[in-house]
This record gives C-alpha cells, structure tokens and sequence, in this order.
C-alpha cells in the first residue's frame, strides 16, 4: 500500500454500500482519502456509511443515494460535487447487476431484456459515472478504477453478464488513451469467484462452488479485501504507469487437464 496520501483527496465509490464496493470504500479512507459512497438504496448505504465512520479516523464519509445508471442520477451528484469545489481524485466504478438467465428458445423480447439490463447495469452505470466526473478528476494523479469480472475471459457467467463486463476491457483502453495525456489513468480490476458480496452470498449452490473451486489455484474464493487492495493500489501513486491495464484477482487460474 502506498501508505496516508495527502490531505484533502476525494474518492466516489458506486455499488459502495456492501461487498467489494464496501470494503474498498474502507481501504481508501485507511489510505487517507475523504469518500462519496453511492448506491440506490438509502438505508444499505446510511449502514455503510456509519460502520466506515466508527472505523475510520479523520476522512469523511458521505452516502449519496445515486444509482449510476440513471443520467438524472449521475448529474445531480456530479453537479453537487462541482459545488463544493473539490477535485475527484478517484473514480470506482463498481456499481453492477448479475443478468438473468434467458433459457434457449426464449421469446426474443425476454432475450433483449436480458441484455439490455446486463448493459445497463455493468456498462452504462461506469460509463455514465466517469463521462459525468471526468471535467472534475484531478489533472495530473487522477484515477478511474473499473470493476470488471473474469467472467469476461473465461464465460463462467449468464452470457449477458459475461458480455457486459467484457465491454469494460475494450472501453479502458479508449479511456486510457483519452485521459492519459492529463496525467489521469484509468483501469479494469477483474475479481474471480468473490465470497461475501451480494452477487454471491444465498446464490452459490454448493456443488458450484465445489466446481469453481477445482479450477482455483488458491483453492478458495478471494475476498472483498483482497480485491479491494488491488483497487487502492490502482488508485495511488505507485501505479502512475499503470495504465489501460485488466488486472485480474483469481487466485491463480489451474490449467486444463
């Protein structure tokens, strides 16, 4: 870790209320940074912000009701934190959805629906809160960490959902080629099999879990710390030349055969 970074610096974390969001919301305030933690859910996020404020010593906390894949949304807090004239140093887009399961031969509507969620809710969210911070992320050092998913290598998902974090890959490099000259980078963390986060907890049969975890190296899933720490350490200076990258945390993935 890169250790208490100065004063005054700011992070907004979507899906910031439980999992992977929760815990790097936590890591950056022990990094030393003040946090904007959004979701859509008022209560989920009043919790969050109030086990964060006993854990952490001096960084703000501030929850603000945003879902980010609503434009409407995404302007309101942007427009509310160009008021307060400060600088976003770091963006974590992490707000995102598993897709429902469309079976074969299913009505081409249920089909686009699916789809069009899974977009929606991986993809449109990040890129809605990026465009929307960008005029504010701070130039030079500013940084946007995007949550994506193995499941975009290695299809272990719905089809929808494996697409929809795939889009994240292909975007990161234009954002790194866009925002790079600023003195801004912009990434993909990839978490694997991840216990202890709402897209998993009561939705993991056990026998798939068993077979995942024949294809770990590790053994086991990661948790949301561990892939927290690849996020804080995306979001300080030592990754200043760290860019356009997908950054997998897999635990190791085991060869076939």
């Amino acid at each position: 870790m890169d250790g208490p970074q100065r004063p005054g610096r700011l992070a907004v974390v979507s899906g910031g209320g439980t999992g992977i969001g929760l815990a790097v919301a936590a890591g950056l305030l022990e990094d030393g940074l003040d946090v904007v933690l959004l979701g859509r859910r008022t209560d989920v996020l009043e919790r969050a912000a109030q086990q964060l404020r006993e854990d952490a010593d001096g960084p703000s906390v501030t929850p603000v009701r945003c879902d980010a894949a609503d434009p409407a949304d995404v302007r309101q807090c942007a427009d509310a934190l160009a008021a307060r004239h400060r600088a976003v140093d770091v963006v974590v887009a992490n707000a995102g959805a598993p897709a429902s399961r469309v079976d074969r031969g299913a009505p081409l509507d249920e089909v686009a629906a699916s789809w069009l969620d899974a977009y929606r809710a991986n993809v449109l969210s990040a890129v809605l809160l990026t465009t929307a911070l960008e005029p504010l992320l701070a130039r030079p050092g500013g940084r946007v960490v995007l949550v994506g998913s193995r499941a975009a290598t290695s299809g272990g998902s719905t089809p929808a959902y494996v697409a929809a974090k795939a889009a994240l890959h292909g975007w990161v490099l234009s954002l790194a080629a866009r925002l790079g000259p600023d003195g801004v980078t912009a990434n993909v963390v990839a978490p694997g099999y991840t216990a202890d986060t709402e897209l998993i907890a009561g939705r993991m049969p056990p026998d798939r879990h068993a077979a995942l975890l024949t294809g770990i190296a590790a053994g086991r899933p990661a948790s949301p710390d561990e892939v927290a720490a690849v996020v804080r350490f995306l979001a300080g200076s030592s990754a200043s030349y760290v860019n356009g990258q997908v950054v997998g945390v897999d635990g190791g993935v085991l060869p076939a055969g």
